[in-house]
């Protein structure tokens, strides 16, 4: 049987929670490496919407969504039981105000009438509530790496770059724990591997 076509792009945070999840689990997939501002004909023909991750598999049905593929992947083989260990309440927070927050703050000439700082300050209420978890326990959802961790990371990371200096400064030394330990991961580093960009034939 053909492997999955995986749509992705390297630094996207939603391609790269997909990549995990499939890695961890053992999914081998045919990797198409896209260029955002020129999305492949094939890839718009099975995805309209134009986003990545898309995940077609052999059958031709099409994941579009990074969550569902990362769900996808692990109910097939999860041996790190990823899936015990979800949090929709943080998931919900970070799909929604931190990512809100964290576009206006990082890409704020994109946006009219945005003050960064404004929103750096909102995502940094989101990101003392992660502090406060892994002040407890190593990851977000107890002592072991799980789905919540590797959904949440690549936004983290995403932040965190933003501004090293700045974030480095901050009160978080469980949260630059955690997210050092994710981005010097073998994971991390297999999955971050660059492919040349996807062209048909």
């Amino acid at each position: 049987m053909a492997d999955p076509l995986l749509y992705s792009f390297r630094r996207c945070p939603y391609a790269m929670r997909a990549r995990l999840a499939l890695r961890i689990s053992g999914t081998t997939v045919e990797h198409r490496e896209v260029v955002l501002r020129d999305k492949p004909p094939e890839m718009l023909e099975v995805s309209p919407k134009g986003t990545v991750p898309v995940l077609v598999l052999p059958d031709g049905m099409v994941l579009e969504e990074s969550l569902d593929i990362m769900r996808w992947a692990l109910a097939r083989n999860d041996p790190e039981d990823w899936l015990e260990r979800q949090d929709e309440a943080l998931l919900a927070a970070n799909d929604g105000p931190f990512k809100h927050h964290l576009d206006r703050y990082k890409y704020s000439t994109r946006y009219a009438n945005v003050d960064a700082l404004e929103h750096r300050a909102a995502c940094s209420k989101l990101l003392m509530v992660l502090e406060e978890r892994l002040s407890a326990t190593r990851y977000l959802c107890g002592e072991q790496r799980g789905f919540a961790d590797a959904a949440i990371f690549p936004f983290v990371r995403q932040f965190a770059h933003s501004d090293r200096a700045w974030f480095d400064a901050q009160p978080w030394p469980h949260l630059r724990a955690w997210l050092e330990g994710w981005k010097t991961s073998e994971l991390f580093e297999a999955v971050m591997e660059k492919h040349e960009r996807w062209r048909a034939n």
